[in-house]
């Protein structure tokens, strides 16, 4: 089902961007603008491993530096029939973890000492099963995907701003004037972006779930997910925004209106759905 909600959103932002395009400027404009910024996206595809992992300072680790959370990886891994990830920790106390690369045979885990010292060793299982189930469903490959369809739309926006407020383009009374071409420019990005977090969302539940049965053990990932919430909002990490949908529990805290554009479902859900799961097993 998350398999299909996932090609659905991507279809309407595929629509959308097509949509917009058209009204501003016209099948090549349209054609230009999405090569542009998938030539960008592109390049974040294949280097994205070391962006994100030189924003956090994450630091690589051999099976010498820390046996234990190897050995979990590794059965983990073996579980999951993948490869065995690169090894990374973040050194913050704030409490998270993050899975990245472009396929399973280039893919790293990353875990904060934070999480280390909080969790017990069932719960970190858990936890790394959530990450390799996002190694295992080529999410990574997915949000590059969804990155340079909404990129797209960003671009084109941005020009339907420039159109609005100079009076240029094409078509006038068929696009509704400068000002249906600044209202565009304000909907879509927001349209986009809503379709981007429901993308991350369902991703989230997938992976929950896929992880858990990877570990026959949902109650554990249960648990970890109440410690790591409660713990990193008293140890908040200072997150990148473009970032924060990597991580397992949202870095980025935030209630009412602003829970709307959250990058992961209610945790309570994702609990009461883990709790489920370990009655069905």
């Amino acid at each position: 089902m998350n398999t299909l909600k996932t090609a659905f959103f991507l279809t309407l932002l595929t629509l959308l961007l097509i949509f917009i395009g058209r009204i501003l400027g016209g099948n090549s404009g349209m054609v230009i603008a999405l090569i542009f910024a998938a030539i960008l996206n592109l390049g974040s595809y294949w280097f994205s491993d070391k962006i994100v992992l030189g924003i956090y300072r994450a630091q690589k680790i051999e099976e010498g530096d820390n046996p234990g959370l190897y050995r979990i990886i590794r059965r983990i891994a073996s579980q999951a029939n993948l490869p065995m990830p690169k090894v990374y920790i973040i050194p913050t106390d704030s409490p998270n973890a993050f899975a990245t690369g472009r396929n399973p045979e280039h893919s790293a885990v990353a875990v904060t000492s934070g999480i280390l010292r909080i969790l017990s060793e069932e719960e970190l299982e858990g936890v790394i099963s959530h990450e390799m189930s996002h190694i295992k469903n080529r999410d990574i490959l997915i949000s590059s995907i969804v990155a340079t369809v909404a990129g797209a739309i960003s671009m084109l926006a941005q020009m339907a701003q420039f159109a609005a407020i100079f009076g240029g383009g094409r078509d006038e009374e068929n696009r509704g004037g400068g000002l249906g071409l600044l209202f565009m420019a304000i909907i879509a990005p927001i349209a986009a972006l809503l379709i981007q977090l429901a993308i991350s969302r369902s991703r989230e539940y997938q992976a929950d779930e896929s992880g858990a049965k990877i570990s026959h053990k949902p109650l554990a990932l249960a648990g970890a997910l109440k410690k790591l919430s409660y713990a990193s909002q008293r140890i908040p990490l200072e997150a990148n925004p473009s970032t924060a949908h990597l991580f397992i529990v949202n870095p980025l805290t935030g209630k009412g209106l602003a829970s709307l554009f959250s990058t992961h479902p209610p945790l309570e859900e994702r609990i009461s759905r883990l709790e489920s799961l370990a009655k069905s097993l």
